[in-house]
């Protein structure tokens, strides 16, 4: 690919391995559960299975201004689809990888607003048309009862098929990027304790209409105009209905922002614009996203689309901009990599993308460089046809942070140092969710690279959740442009990480490495993460070798087939490692025998095994599908001959993040939020309708001698006493009493905590029985801890 074009952009991305058309992979679950369809309307529950979310993980990722709300756990008379990871199946691209389908007139999902909401944003599948154009229909919405609006949906930017880089052909095989968003506005602020719902009123449009999620928000008042700002439409005539083509007064605007030296500022309006606009020491500000929307396609060439671009390198580039508080809202609905169809492009140094939401362009952000000193921050990006962002050759000290990626149709986050190195990037604090191709967070080459603080979950297809490598053109040693230097991944989470990819006939790990290219040979420092419920192996290394790896403070909890995957030699350190539920007896595969260097420090257990697997064929998953880890079925038959070092004395809480089963639970309060380690979610049982009973699977007999239940430690919720037992199990058929029923204080000024202590009879199966509560006419547990000490 040139570095520089004497006409014209720089290309997008060539050569992305195509996918073959059969699907072969087993489907190993325990079976799928299916919500029955009431022909009346009365308040149900789909029996979802409890998947760890990725909104909200303390301490990282993105801090969005929503609450989210899964279909799966709302009340509904729709049918529950999943929990399945198998690549093409509707659920697999759903988070969580459950969903809800609604099929018939009365059919519904409600969900109970948890805080003050004026608007929301909800991810719907619809099904394809034969042409392979879309459909068009409205789902309506309905406050406590009553019918506020139809909203219209749409399956139009979804539904691709064949390989790489895809069509709009249904007669071709591979079907994939199902689903989409839509939001709207309210019209007013509703209380907490709203019930929100979206009904089928017909299904002449539609004969299904599957719910995902919906992301309730609270949205700001209106930005007014800076002082002394430029108005697009008050000043240069630009269409805030969206009627005519306000592409030349909106760069006419900008043009003279830039020589005056003052901001331009769109106000509240939709905006069409039909080519790009061109940026350049300017400030080009909103009402905010959801007032303030840049739309547009050219009518007769596709190839021209909304986005707003820097001038490129090879025109000298543009510095100083700043784009903030508008939404680019793109009318892409096909890949073509050589267009320029992206929101952001360009090359901009020295400049911020600030609260800008990018959603159905081609890339929410393509940056060609040389580039220095750009950072996104703040932003959304959703419903893309290819890359979240990519930092494409030469971009340096450039950072994404703070900013929500969903639904991508490639790389989540990329950096790749094609032909000109890029130096210093970082993505830190972001939230990557369902990549429906590739990776969620990605470096192809890079010298001193940080990918910290970041979530990653439910990769679909031919990807892993973090992957550092020497891949793709360009990426090499000699032009200083391969992985090199420290690359940092300090701090990261990852969720049902890494899948299949259908090249290979076999799994791609949720961190994975490769030297396709040539030997990686750098310090790669993967510290302080969580690695949970991957698809496949937890840890890959293939095509090459990767030297320099050190593993420090790890936790692996639930793999679908190993904990390592090794089949490409290299060296790395583990210190700290920890691995629990892996699907296969022995948790390492590698047949480059000592051509992977380990070296152990302390503290390290449950991923070590010598000799490891070399078995030649690849096994099937073992998924824990809605991501509460549960492990192989039976234990280790080969455990390893080499112990781990140092191991821990204290096990720690043994119900955290286990699988656990309810009598039932009002509203989107589960019982998995009993052993999810966060004392402000909570479990309440149905109301007035004692006894009720929460379960937790310790997945093997453990010698229990102290349970503690907790409650939320807000002052918000007063004293009160719940009588309760604790009984046990070892196969959740006959249970025996450990503690009789008593009464517990819950009291917000000692900790909301109350403490049971056992006399350590092994109990696989721990259950609580609430009998009666003080404070409500429920069982409420914000956490269900259980110890052997």
């Amino acid at each position: 690919m040139s570095v520089t074009l004497p006409t014209g952009p720089p290309r997008g991305r060539l050569l992305r391995r195509g996918i073959s058309a059969s699907v072969s992979l087993a489907l190993a679950v325990a079976g799928t559960a299916a919500a029955v369809v009431l022909s009346t309307a009365p308040a149900a529950q789909a029996a979802a299975v409890p998947a760890p979310s990725p909104i909200n993980v303390p301490g990282r990722g993105a801090t969005v201004p929503f609450k989210e709300q899964e279909a799966e756990y709302a009340a509904t008379n729709g049918s529950l689809i999943g929990p399945n990871r198998l690549y093409g199946t509707l659920p697999s691209e759903a988070s969580g990888r459950q969903a809800v389908t609604l099929d018939a007139v009365g059919e519904y999902v409600e969900f109970t607003l948890t805080a003050p909401a004026n608007a929301m944003s909800f991810r719907y599948s619809l099904p394809d048309n034969a042409a392979g154009t879309g459909r068009d229909a409205t789902i309506d919405l309905r406050v406590n009862g009553t019918s506020l609006k139809s909203v219209p949906v749409t399956s139009k930017y979804g539904w691709y098929y064949g390989g790489y880089p895809f069509n709009n052909n249904p007669g071709d095989t591979n079907p994939h990027h199902f689903y989409d968003e839509t939001r709207t506005m309210f019209g007013s602020t509703l209380a907490a304790g709203t019930k929100v719902r979206l009904q089928v009123s017909s299904t002449a449009a539609s004969p299904t209409f599957t719910i995902d999620l919906a992301d309730f928000e609270q949205v700001a008042a209106p930005i007014g105009k800076p002082a002394g700002a430029l108005d697009v439409v008050s000043d240069f005539g630009a269409d805030p209905s969206g009627a005519a083509d306000s592409t030349a007064k909106i760069q006419a605007a900008v043009d003279a922002g830039r020589t005056q030296g003052k901001e331009v500022y769109i106000p509240q309006g939709t905006f069409q614009v039909r080519d790009h606009i061109i940026v350049d020491k300017v400030t080009l500000r909103g009402a905010g996203p959801w007032y303030s929307v840049l739309t547009g396609r050219d009518p007769s060439d596709r190839s021209k689309a909304v986005g707003v671009y820097g001038k490129y390198a090879n025109a000298g580039g543009s510095s100083n901009v700043t784009l903030k508080d508008f939404a680019i809202m793109g009318d892409i609905r096909e890949r073509v990599d050589n267009d320029q169809v992206n929101a952001i492009g360009g090359a901009m140094s020295n400049s911020v993308v600030d609260n800008v939401w990018m959603q159905h362009t081609k890339c929410g952000a393509w940056m060609d460089g040389p580039m220095d000193n750009f950072t996104i921050k703040n932003s959304r990006i959703l419903d893309q046809t290819a890359d979240g962002v990519n930092f494409h050759m030469g971009v340096t000290n450039s950072t994404v942070t703070n900013t929500f990626v969903r639904n991508t149709g490639d790389d989540g986050l990329a950096m790749w140092a094609e032909n000109i190195p890029n130096v210093k990037n970082k993505f830190t604090f972001n939230t990557v969710i369902l990549p429906i191709l590739a990776n969620n967070i990605v470096t192809y080459g890079g010298r001193d690279i940080t990918i910290s603080d970041n979530v990653m979950s439910d990769t679909i297809t031919n990807g892993g959740g973090l992957h550092i490598a020497n891949r793709y053109p360009g990426v090499n040693s000699g032009q200083g442009t391969a992985v090199s230097g420290t690359t940092t991944a300090a701090r990261n989470t990852l969720i049902r990480a890494g899948n299949n990819d259908y090249n290979w006939r076999f799994g791609v790990g949720a961190i994975w490495f490769s030297g396709l290219n040539e030997p990686i040979n750098a310090t790669i420092d993967i510290t302080d993460s969580e690695v949970l419920d991957s698809s496949y192996a937890a840890i890959h290394l293939i095509e090459g070798a990767t030297n320099g790896l050190r593993f420090n403070n790890i936790r692996i909890d639930g793999a679908g087939t190993y904990a390592l995957q090794i089949q490409a030699p290299g060296t790395a350190s583990f210190t700290n490692v920890t691995a629990t539920h892996i699907a296969q007896s022995n948790p390492i595969h590698n047949c480059v025998g000592s051509g992977f260097q380990i070296t152990q420090g302390a503290g390290n257990s449950g991923w070590y095994a010598n000799p490891p697997a070399c078995t030649g064929t690849w096994p099937d998953p073992v998924w824990t599908n809605g991501g509460v880890p549960g492990g192989p079925t039976n234990p280790p038959t080969d455990p390893p001959t080499d112990p781990p070092t140092d191991p821990p004395t204290d096990p720690g809480n043994l119900a955290q993040g286990r699988p656990v089963t309810e009598s039932g639970h009002a509203d989107v309060y589960g019982a998995a939020n009993a052993v999810d380690g966060n004392a402000n979610t909570y479990w309440e049982s149905t109301n007035n309708a004692f006894p009720q009973t929460i379960t937790v699977d310790l997945g093997a007999s453990k010698a229990v001698k102290r349970v503690v239940l907790k409650l939320p430690p807000a002052s918000a919720w007063t004293t009160r006493t719940q009588t309760l037992s604790v009984s046990g199990s070892t196969n959740n058929s006959s249970y025996s009493t450990l503690k009789a029923s008593a009464g517990y204080t819950f009291n917000p000024a000692s900790g909301n905590t109350a403490t049971v202590t056992l006399d350590g009879t092994p109990t696989r199966y721990l259950r609580v029985t609430v009998t009666g509560n003080t404070g409500w006419p429920a069982a409420q547990l914000s956490e269900l801890e259980a110890y052997t000490s």
